[in-house]
């Protein structure tokens, strides 16, 4: 395998992407295919890869860790309709010569180790581009509708992609699932700064499912959806925090703080006392009538809430100490808005698992509430719960909660917090319903068993810290 160029000769490459940029433009100008294009804050416990599988190699290979930059976990999806070819068919034809689906003005897939013919695990692949989109790949994984290739040394990024396809209705679902960081700085430069690798690589992508289209003799129904989730380098606040000693200081000082109120005097709570009383319910999908099913959507459900997956990342965060019982659990919240960060600390006040009757049926409930901490810009709690009703089988997240603002000392926050708090308040409710759905439905489709959903607390790592570079964690604290 050729070693990586010398940085200069780098930098010469990159001078010669403003011609792929333009052959870009020229055909965004032709197209007529509607792309639903959207981009979101990621997480590293959903968007990290998936695991290589145990048989593969990994010399050479440069995956997410070696790159620099956030990870991107980006997922091209395209339907598939009146095909002559069935899913596999399709299959065989990219695994047997990629570049028949490829826009080979654009880009060649040319095998370097391997036989000829249908792409096998451990076949390497060059990918040959305008200016410094020579790549090599390995295949790591060679199925009857799906491969996946990792990116070797001397790639422009470092990660995972999967083409995969699957039946759905009356046609088939194309996918192109990639999970990377930048290489190097240059290329982090060039996709998250200039963006130019970002949109040559869109265009790829894109052309490569109108294409998988046109060979499967079918046409795209609804467009190309393209969904993008950035990861960044410190967007885990709980491997930021419990990766460093003084981080993990902050979250022990919720262990000595009290409730900054008096759950007992819960009938005293109302509208009229000035406290707020929300409930929000969301349904998750329906399972056979009966006890929640394995793998079902109740599970799925109860293992995301049990790990706090269903909080938009964008607007909270939460860091806690995953080895410990989740009831009477310390948490501190990292709230987010304009820029500003707001640390908050919560407590679990209760864990329920029952089955009771709710106006005369029988439902299955697992759940668990926290309650606000002295220094909470509010006061109060939330219960989440997840439900099943057994007679019908139909599953929904709920959300319930009281609470009012809390006495601040500061009078620029008291009067931000008056002003767009509720506002927040509810915008979290709602983004919590839609995530678990979200998430719910995608671990649903997902073929290996669909109930494997990634827990918050696998991706917490604590590693050490080098002295030239204070942590993410000591910043935190100089706030």
């Amino acid at each position: 395998m050729a070693p990586r160029p010398a940085l200069p000769a780098r930098w010469a490459q990159a001078a010669l992407w403003p011609f792929g940029i333009a052959l870009t433009s020229w055909k965004y100008l032709w197209r007529t295919t509607p792309i639903h294009r959207r981009e979101r804050v990621g997480a590293a416990a959903q968007d990290g890869p998936p695991p290589l599988p145990p048989a593969a190699s990994t010399d050479r290979i440069q995956l997410p860790d070696d790159g620099v930059g956030a990870l991107f976990h980006r997922r091209y999806n395209a339907r598939i309709t009146g095909a002559r070819l069935s899913p596999e068919e399709l299959m065989a034809c990219l695994m047997e010569d990629p570049d028949r689906l490829v826009p080979t003005e654009f880009a060649r897939f040319t095998k370097v180790e391997g036989g000829p013919g249908r792409m096998e695990v451990g076949d390497e692949y060059v990918v040959r581009m305008p200016g410094p989109w020579n790549g090599p790949l390995r295949v790591v994984e060679a199925g009857p509708t799906c491969f996946r290739l990792v990116t070797l040394e001397g790639h422009l990024e470092a990660g995972q992609i999967e083409f995969s396809v699957r039946p759905a209705g009356d046609g088939m679902v194309f996918t192109i699932e990639s999970w990377a960081t930048s290489g190097d700085r240059v290329s982090k430069l060039l996709y998250q700064h200039l963006r130019m690798a970002k949109e040559v690589q869109f265009h790829m992508w894109t052309s490569v499912l109108e294409n998988a289209g046109q060979v499967a003799g079918g046409k795209l129904s609804g467009g190309i959806d393209v969904e993008t989730a950035r990861v960044d380098e410190e967007s885990d606040p709980a491997e930021r925090l419990l990766g460093d000693p003084r981080g993990r200081s902050v979250l022990d000082t919720l262990h000595d703080r009290t409730l900054n109120f008096e759950p007992g005097r819960r009938s005293e709570f109302t509208a009229a006392n000035g406290w707020r009383n929300d409930h929000y319910r969301q349904p998750l999908g329906t399972e056979e009538p009966g006890p929640p099913a394995e793998g079902g959507a109740w599970e799925v459900a109860c293992r995301l809430l049990r790990d706090y997956e269903f909080a938009d990342p964008g607007i909270v965060r939460a860091v806690y100490y995953p080895d410990r019982p989740l009831e009477g659990r310390d948490m501190l919240l990292e709230g987010r808005f304009w820029g500003l960060r707001f640390h908050l600390g919560v407590r679990v006040g209760g864990v329920i698992d029952t089955t009771r009757a709710e106006h005369g049926r029988e439902v299955r409930v697992w759940g668990w509430n926290y309650r606000t901490l002295a220094g909470h810009l509010e006061m109060g709690q939330m219960d989440y719960e997840v439900w099943k009703w057994l007679d019908t089988g139909d599953v929904a997240f709920r959300i319930s909660a009281f609470s009012r603002s809390a006495p601040v000392a500061n009078p620029v926050v008291r009067l931000g917090f008056r002003v767009f708090g509720r506002r927040e308040q509810v915008k979290f409710a709602r983004r919590a319903c839609e995530r678990m759905a979200r998430l719910t439905a995608e671990a649903l489709e997902r073929p290996a068993g669909g109930g494997q959903v990634p827990r918050a607390g696998d991706g917490v790592v604590a590693r050490p810290r080098t002295a030239a570079r204070r942590s993410p964690a000591d910043r935190l604290l100089d706030r």
